[in-house]
Parts: C-alpha cells; structure tokens; sequence
C-alpha cells in the first residue's frame, strides 16, 4: 500500500481531483490517498503565511504515519502521467527524504494571478523541494519535527528541510516534478506541477499541460453525471 498525501486548499478543490483521478488511473500498486485538509487535522494552522492552506501541514506527514514506513507527499496542483509505483521504487532508506532538488531563478514574478491567491513569486534556495516529497516517516531524524516544532518553526528552515543535513536529502529524477512554465515541455514529464497556478483558474486556462488536465478534469466530470444519472448520492 503507497500512502499519498496530498495538499488541498478549498479554492482549488477541483485541482485535488483531477489529481486524485490521475492517481487512481495510472497506478499499478493499492494506494491510500490523505488530503491535507485543515479540518482535519485537529486545529493545526497550515497557513500561518503563505498562499495555500497546505504550506505547514506537509511536514506533519511523518507524525501522521506515526514516523513508521514511506510515505508520498505532493501539491494539490500537479498530474500523474506515470505510474506512481515508479517513484515509489526510487525509495532509499539511508535517506531521510528523497526530493527534486531544483535550481533555477522564476520566470514569473507573480503567480496565481487573477485569483484569491495572487502573490509575489519569491525566487529563494531550495525553491520548490518540498513541494514533492517521499517520505521515510521511520527515519530518526524525522522524529525531531513533531507537530509543535512544525507549528512554531520559521518557514525558510521547514521549507530546505534544515532538521537534516545535506547527506540525509536524497534526489529524484527532475521528470517527478516536472514545473510548468518554468521548465520546457518534457514528453517523459511524469509528475507536472502547475506551480504558478492550475488550469482551473482563468489566467492559467491554456498552456503547457493544460488540455491534459482539463482532459483529466472532464474525466472527473463525467464520472460525477454517471454517479447521478444511476442514483447515487
């Protein structure tokens, strides 16, 4: 079984599904899907700064796994386009987590634009790392971040991952986290990530990836007006 965590912000609902969906289409292994959702996580505050409501509550996965076993964390605002057993198998147990460890400057000084969300796009080390994550809840050096540690640790040193050392972060293939808009269009791209704003808002309607996530989206659609049309609730 593949726990997967998932952040989710109730102003992007439909872009949890569309990636709940891609899981559950082109995954080969038994998985469990988590949404990171704030009521449920008995009145942790998963924004204390930042644009969505699951900055803070990613780093609570190893708590909520007991720091036993693996575990996959990911932004509500990606799509699978592999099976997600292959990143499963990049597993490491030497290592404490296992990262895309990207390094580039944005090409967008804002993001979400147009929406709720809209901020400054701020260019800073380790930029998006942790916005995927395999998870090694076991580890020991996972145990120091408990939930009181997450709640009152400065964001920058959640964010680079400073409980570990360098030695502890292991790296993924870059395809695993695959940053629209900031990176070209990759055919082998196996996880996207719509990490200036998701297909779901207006300003981010058309571009690379999109006509796959509304493909994924209309997927989603049509699964709720079968669901309806046979009765179900």
């Amino acid at each position: 079984m593949i726990p997967v965590f998932i952040g989710f912000d109730p102003r992007e609902t439909i872009a949890y599904h569309v990636l709940e969906q891609s899981i559950i289409n082109r995954t080969t292994a038994p998985v469990a899907i988590i949404p990171l959702a704030g009521r449920m996580l008995r009145g942790f505050d998963g924004q204390r700064d930042g644009t969505n409501g699951f900055i803070y509550s990613r780093f609570l996965v190893p708590e909520l796994m007991d720091y036993r076993g693996w575990a996959v964390y990911c932004d509500g605002d990606m799509l699978l386009r592999d099976d997600l057993l292959k990143l499963w198998d990049l597993r490491d147990n030497s290592k404490a987590v296992m990262v895309v460890k990207h390094e580039y400057h944005t090409k967008h000084a804002r993001k979400l634009i147009g929406t709720p969300m809209e901020a400054n796009n701020t260019d800073y080390p380790r930029k998006n790392w942790s916005s995927l994550i395999l998870w090694n809840a076991g580890h020991p050096r996972n145990r120091l971040i408990t939930r009181e540690y997450v709640s009152e640790a400065p964001g920058f040193a959640l964010h680079r991952f400073e409980w570990l050392g360098d030695d502890l972060i292991g790296e993924l293939p870059r395809e695993w986290n695959w940053l629209v808009g900031e990176y070209d269009p990759y055919p082998d791209a196996k996880m996207i990530h719509f990490t200036c704003g998701a297909p779901c808002f207006s300003h981010y309607w058309k571009g690379d990836y999109a006509a796959e996530w509304h493909g994924m989206k209309e997927e989603v659609n049509l699964a709720l007006d079968k669901s309806h049309l046979m009765g179900v609730a």
